[in-house]
Formats: C-alpha cells, structure tokens, sequence
C-alpha cells in the first residue's frame, strides 16, 4: 500500500482559489479505488448523527481533516481500506473502499453502529419523509419527526363541509382507495397544510408520508422523478403505500399549465394513473391556492381524484366559537392562520392605502 492516498492518483491536480481542503480530500480518497487498488466501495448515509459519534472504526488512522462552515471532512486509513466521511449540520455520508468487498461492509458497519441518532418519539410525534435533489448527493431522503393532533382533535379548525370532507378522507383505508390524486385546494391560511400533517399521522399504519421540497425540479428531471416513482421504502414500511405530498402547485396544475409547464403536468398525471404508476402503491397530494374553476381538467377529471376538497374559512358563527370572542371577526369569519393570529393578540401588518392622482391612476 502506498504511504500516502495521493501516490496512487493517476493524474495531476490543480486547485485554485474555487477550490476547499474538503475538495482536495475528495479527490484523495478516490485515489485507490481509480487505481484498483482498493476497488470496492460501500457507503451509507445518515441524517442525525448521533453526538460524540466519530464515525471512524477502531484502530482508524486519520490522513486529512478539514472543517469549514457548511462541511466537515476526514480522511482516515487502516489495513486494506480508506474511508471518507463528509459532515454538514446533523448529517453525514460515509464511504469506504477496500481490497475486498467483505472488507468493506464490515468496515462501515463498524463506522457507522450506534452512530443514527433517533430521538424519543413523543405521542403526538409522526416519521415524515422530505425529499430533496442535491447538487452533490443527487436525489436525497431524510426523515424528521412531526407534531400532529388527532383528527378529533383539530376538526373544529375546519368550516362544517370541509370537516365532513374530511372525516371520509381521515377514514380512508388501502380497500377504500379508488384514484391516487388527493387534492387541497383554497385560500392560503386555511388549513391545508395542517391537515396534511394530521393524514400523515392517522394513516401511519398503512401509509408512509413523503413530503418533496422541490415539486418544480421533480417533474423537469425526469431521473429525480424515477427515483422518488421507485420510491424509498422505511424498514417498518414495507410494502405500504405512498403519499408523496408537493405543496404549492399553482403553476403545475393551473389551467394553462400544459403550455406553461411542458411535460410536468404529463409527468404528473402518468405518475397517478399512468404508466409510471402501474405496479405502485403511490398516491399523490397536491396542495393549490387556485379556484377550481382555474384547475386543469385533466387534474379534476372524475375517477383520478381519491379526494377533491376546497378548504375555505370558518363562517362567522365558527370563528367566534373557535376564538372564543367576537373580538377582531369580521362578517364574513375568519381563516385558521387569522384566528390563530388573533389568540395570540398579533395584528397583520398593512400597507397604506394606495394615494390616487388626479387622472386616476394610483401612486
């Protein structure tokens, strides 16, 4: 084995001022896997990691370390093998490349046991899945744990239609499921996004919760698509189903979207009743500000909706029962995000009213 990982780089490098230490430590490491040295390579990725791990196995020698803002690396060595590891925030991935495979999996199982660090589920608690399309990583899920009542619990935040609504929806079971489009559509402040997070909990025995967090790059790349399609499945969730849920959709699925947004909404039509969905679990969640009226009949056609609901405010009477007071409830009630607004006593900034000149056009 050569003394140093960059003796084996079959090339030269240059650096520049563009360039960070955790760069050149990239380009190290692969040293002995290009080479053939070392050509196997295993990796795993972890999104909490838990505090004090090192995740470097015993008896490892450390070449390289690098710490900046955003990332942390280290370079480290041992009989037949070279690892990586590459931190930022909580996360981290670690690579290993070794002499032979075997030596591989057992190196990074020995770097990574104990390091995930999972925090204690509260009651109230649901794993949710957020997928994102890294510059570096490519497509990427982590999972987070969120806060969600029971459906009894926040059904009063919702106008009577829309609660009956969704007392059929909360009920729904994988036998009840007729078309793969679940679709939210109101006023901003409504809701929607609460009620989300409350199917994600009363559906956790069946139903595994993937929020993506670039819908605009997930139907434009069609290789991120195909890996969210395929999906990731959680060790308790095999053989579930899927709701992917892509909030704020306006653009997608409005109206004029087939010419505004190419192939996108082709995409996303193929992934609940097309092709790309056939032989998948997947239901899909759209969130929208737009009026029905606005939608794009191919988005609303009957049979491709398992469920179509517009989430409104609560009338007046509602309000006034939810606040408790009718102090700051207009005539026509009041939407979740104002009434929660109001509890806390914060009024919503205003601009002044706009000044009119003489031949009617505003300043």
């Amino acid at each position: 084995m050569p003394a140093n990982p960059q003796d084996a780089l079959p090339i030269r490098l240059t650096v520049d001022d563009n360039d960070s230490p955790s760069d050149v430590l990239d380009a190290l490491f692969l040293g002995r896997f290009t080479t053939g040295e070392q050509p196997y390579a295993r990796s795993r990725s972890i999104d909490r990691v838990k505090s004090g791990a090192s995740l470097l196995p015993s008896g490892a020698t450390v070449l390289r370390a690098a710490h900046g803002d955003s990332r942390n690396a280290v370079l480290a060595e041992g009989d037949g093998w070279t690892l990586l590891v590459s931190r930022w925030n909580r996360g981290a991935d670690i690579t290993v490349t070794a002499v032979d495979e075997d030596l591989a999996v057992r190196v990074l199982a020995a770097a990574t046991d104990g390091a995930q660090d999972e925090p204690e589920p509260q009651p109230d608690d649901v794993a949710m899945g957020f997928w994102y399309l890294s510059p570096r990583r490519g497509p990427h899920r982590t999972t987070r744990q969120i806060s969600a009542g029971t459906w009894p619990e926040v059904r009063h935040n919702y106008t009577a239609p829309v609660a009956d609504a969704l007392d059929r929806l909360m009920g729904t079971t994988p036998d009840d499921i007729a078309g793969r489009l679940l679709l939210l559509h109101g006023p901003p402040g409504t809701g929607k996004t609460s009620a989300l997070r409350t199917l994600a909990r009363e559906w956790r025995e069946w139903c595994q919760v993937d929020c993506v967090l670039d819908p605009e790059r997930l139907f434009s790349d069609i290789g991120y698509l195909m890996d969210i399609a395929i999906g990731e499945e959680e060790e308790s969730g095999k053989g579930r189903w899927r709701l992917l849920l892509l909030e704020d959709c306006d653009e997608l699925i409005r109206g004029e979207a087939k010419e505004a947004a190419g192939q996108a909404l082709s995409r996303l039509l193929n992934l609940t009743d097309g092709l790309l969905g056939q032989g998948r679990n997947v239901l899909v969640g759209v969130t929208t500000n737009e009026d029905l009226e606005r939608l794009h009949p191919a988005v609303v056609r009957p049979g491709r909706c398992l469920a179509r609901v517009e989430v409104g405010p609560l009338d007046r009477a509602e309000a006034v029962a939810w606040l408790g007071s009718d102090e700051g409830v207009g005539s026509d009630g009041a939407t979740l995000a104002e009434l929660y607004a109001l509890r806390r006593g914060v009024s919503p900034l205003s601009l002044p009213e706009p000044r009119r000149t003489a031949d009617g056009l505003y300043l």
